[in-house]
């Protein structure tokens, strides 16, 4: 091998090394969502996502993954716990099987505006963070979604006429209210809400202006009762193993571009309450208070709940509330 030749491959190595060099000392996550690119929470994730890679240097990519794309609403807290995504959007409610303190919030009435939501997690969010760590997992930050109405294909003045109703379930909470009420659940993840009314597999949901708004729900169902039922959450949960990877730097900035996105969705989430319910008027739905027997009896429904949820939740539940009530 000649002088040049020589010189060719020494600095072709060094060039690998270099480049190998840059990639070892990236760290990426994958971050799965279950709700579109364009929702509220979802460029809240980017937001957050790109904070963090700015905050590192590039030190650690967070690709996120919308719209159920990598996997499924009901299975990206396991994925999570389970290292197959390091991090990953969840819906808390959705868990309540699992353990009655994920789904505090999806109680009708108990915290029905953003002021008493924000309590309501102050009070969850000791037990939940222990709930986490004992399933390996960390809670990074929540955001509230705006209050839940009721999206039914024609009007109603009380409880007794969604009787027999096809009612999209989504949660434990919300399977439980259509017993109640004698509706028929039908289980319907985000991504599916669409097409489900589209091809009356649903008719009738509770769910925010928000969830209305992205899947176009205008199209199939006219009125919108604005009943501010309750305030469920989104998570962004951590895998500990893989936080507890990061060097010390990295994981103050992934805390503090979390905390930033706590503090940034739950304004952009009260900000965007009223504009989703313009929007749904401008789409032609009817936005409509509910009655006083209506109200009344979604009432009385949330009181059973409650009562239910209690006696599941045990002590822990009974600390929640007691410490809810207190503030």
């Amino acid at each position: 091998m000649n002088r040049l030749s020589f010189l060719s491959t020494i600095s072709a190595a060094l060039t690998l090394a270099l480049v190998s060099g840059a990639a070892s000392g990236q760290t990426k996550w994958d971050l799965p969502a279950a709700y579109p690119a364009g929702n509220f929470h979802t460029e809240n994730i980017a937001q957050f996502a790109k904070d963090v890679e700015a905050a590192t240097g590039g030190k650690l990519k967070i690709t996120v993954h919308a719209n159920a794309s990598l996997f499924k609403a009901p299975e990206i807290k396991r994925a999570v716990q389970g290292g197959q995504a390091q991090i990953g959007e969840i819906l808390l409610v959705n868990f309540e099987n699992e353990n009655p303190i994920f789904g505090v919030d999806g109680i009708p009435f108990l915290a029905s505006s953003f002021a008493d939501s924000k309590k309501l997690y102050a009070a969850q969010k000791p037990v939940l963070d222990k709930a986490l760590g004992a399933q390996g997992m960390m809670l990074l930050y929540a955001v509230p979604w705006p209050p839940q109405g009721l999206y039914v294909k024609k009007e109603i003045a009380s409880v007794a006429d969604m009787r027999g109703v096809k009612w999209r379930a989504y949660s434990p909470a919300t399977a439980k209210m259509a017993e109640l009420i004698g509706a028929q659940p039908v289980t319907i993840q985000a991504a599916e809400v669409s097409q489900a009314f589209a091809t009356g597999v649903v008719d009738s949901m509770m769910s925010s202006g928000s969830t209305g708004y992205d899947s176009k729900i205008y199209e199939s169902v006219k009125y919108w009762y604005d009943t501010q039922a309750w305030l469920p959450k989104n998570a962004v949960i951590v895998n500990i193993k893989a936080f507890n990877a990061l060097d010390a730097a990295t994981q103050a900035a992934v805390t503090k571009a979390a905390a930033d996105a706590e503090t940034r969705g739950w304004k952009v989430s009260a900000e965007k309450n009223d504009w989703y319910k313009a929007e749904l008027t401008k789409k032609g739905m009817k936005i409509m208070q509910p009655s006083a027997k209506l109200a009344a009896d979604l009432k009385q429904v949330g009181s059973i709940m409650l009562a239910d949820w209690e006696k599941k939740a045990g002590p822990d539940g009974q600390a929640i509330i007691s410490a809810y009530r207190k503030k």
